[in-house]
């Protein structure tokens, strides 16, 4: 049977720490739970997905959060993949003990 992993791209407009505006990042929610800010990897949305595409990610959603006040954005890219078969139990090989005789 199938089994899916997922993750969440999030793309978040914000006050920029160094008082320039706006700064646009990225931040990634891996299925392990880990949470990456992927910003420097691009500077768009569109080369963020490409690059989960390179790495066999397919986006199944994407939601924009409406409540957020003045010029926040708030973009969610919900993506899934295979998940990787696990790896079969090795067999164990039973027998008699061998002797060598010399």
């Amino acid at each position: 049977m199938l089994k899916w992993e997922y993750a969440l791209l999030v793309r978040r407009r914000q006050a920029a720490t160094n008082d320039l505006g706006w700064e646009v990042v990225f931040v990634w929610y891996g299925p392990d739970g880990s949470m990456v800010d992927v910003t420097p990897y691009g500077d768009t949305a569109l080369a963020h997905l490409n690059r989960a595409g390179d790495q066999g990610w397919e986006l199944v959603a994407m939601s924009e959060d409406p409540s957020l006040p003045g010029n926040n954005e708030l973009h969610r890219y919900h993506l899934k993949r295979p998940k990787p078969a696990a790896p079969q139990p090795r067999q164990r090989i039973r027998g008699g003990r061998r002797t060598v005789s010399g």
